[in-house]
């Protein structure tokens, strides 16, 4: 993580989705970096210039991995951290996260950019359990959280 006053870290807007299966599994990515231990996250990234959130996710859902649907649904939660991008850019998050459920596929890569070739090494189906007890960082780290939240909805 990067020192830098927060002053100087530009909002990076994002959009999450929380991609749940038949079987109330979360679809998450793992990531690979040479700067930082293996972590996992879920399927989203940054808004474009001038795209809303619900664009952004469903934008992201598509390229990230070949699902296509209509509208990622209701924001059902909102996250602010600061974290150092896997480009070393540090920034101040505004991600809002939203809930698809669909059946288990699995996701087809050909949408993704050159980054996210390098450093993914795989997606996988995470059930609440296997999230209690993963042995690499998740992020958001309050992931549960944010399924139990949502379960309640």
């Amino acid at each position: 993580m990067n020192d830098a006053p927060v002053s100087e870290r530009r909002i990076r807007r994002a959009a999450r989705i929380l991609l749940m299966d038949e079987h109330d599994r979360l679809l998450l990515i793992s990531y690979v970096a040479t700067d930082r231990p293996p972590f996992w996250c879920g399927v989203g990234g940054e808004c474009d210039p001038g795209e809303d959130f619900p664009a952004a996710a469903t934008r992201e859902l598509f390229e990230e991995t070949g699902l296509r649907v209509e509208t990622c649904g209701p924001e059902v939660a909102r996250c602010a951290d600061d974290f150092t991008t896997l480009a070393g850019e540090p920034v101040t998050a505004d991600e809002r996260f939203f809930r698809v459920s669909t059946q288990n596929f699995t996701p087809d890569t050909s949408g993704h950019t050159q980054t996210e070739r390098e450093m993914i090494k795989e997606f996988r189906w995470f059930t609440r359990a296997d999230l209690a007890n993963w042995h690499e960082p998740v992020f958001p780290v309050n992931i549960l959280d944010l399924l139990d939240l949502e379960a309640t909805r």
